[in-house]
């Protein structure tokens, strides 16, 4: 009796801790921002592209390293619910995947360069989720903006997929309605640093990306 309640006691623990990381308690005691849709169209000669890559701290924090990227914004895309909460959308009831809108300058940095960005921090192999996360929520997609982005991202999937043997399953879709998330999820590898890499790490999200791709690209 003794060790089974020790077991249990230890899943408690393990559980708790994975919901503490995933920022299951961030924000709780507070009412949380209503999301609201963001329009993809730019007249300041600026662009956006639109990323999903599992969690969407990780993928922020990967392109805020990026010289030419104006702002990123961690949000809900490709499902069929206005308005989704977190709760909603890692629940997997809307449809929608974690995403992040990148908005940058094309003089500084190329769409194409932002693929490649993107690749080097995608496990392009994993359909239904990323890393340690499951669920057509963390499912991995490039969702383009017009004509130029699909051949573009098209043509970055035919070259990554000649360097491997296994099928890249990483979906190109165009972009739809992108709903931003509560203010609290925003900038979070900044605002609840520790919390992050803790994450990070014990999601194992760059020991994968180093069996696949080797030493961290940006």
């Amino acid at each position: 009796m003794r060790s089974h309640r020790l077991i249990l006691i230890v899943a408690v623990m393990i559980g708790l801790g994975y919901f503490w990381l995933r920022g299951g308690f961030v924000g709780l005691g507070a009412q949380a921002p209503q999301a609201t849709a963001q329009p993809a169209a730019r007249t300041d000669g600026k662009q956006v592209a639109t990323f999903s890559s599992g969690c969407f701290w990780c993928t922020e924090s990967d392109f805020d390293k990026v010289p030419g990227v104006i702002s990123t914004t961690s949000g809900y895309t490709g499902g069929t619910v206005a308005n989704p909460s977190y709760r909603q959308v890692s629940a997997g009831q809307t449809g929608h995947a974690e995403s992040v809108e990148v908005v940058f300058d094309p003089k500084v940095v190329t769409y194409e360069k932002l693929l490649d960005v993107y690749w080097h921090n995608v496990d392009p192999f994993s359909a239904n989720g990323q890393f340690c996360d499951f669920g057509t929520q963390y499912r991995p997609v490039i969702w383009v903006h017009g004509a130029a982005q699909r051949q573009a991202a098209e043509a970055s999937k035919a070259q990554v997929q000649k360097m491997f043997k296994d099928k890249v399953v990483v979906a190109i879709q165009d972009a739809g309605p992108f709903y931003a998330a509560e203010a609290y999820h925003q900038d979070y590898h900044n605002t609840n640093a520790a919390q992050y890499r803790f994450y990070r790490f014990g999601c194992g999200r760059d020991r994968r990306l180093a069996q696949i791709w080797g030493d961290p690209k940006t």
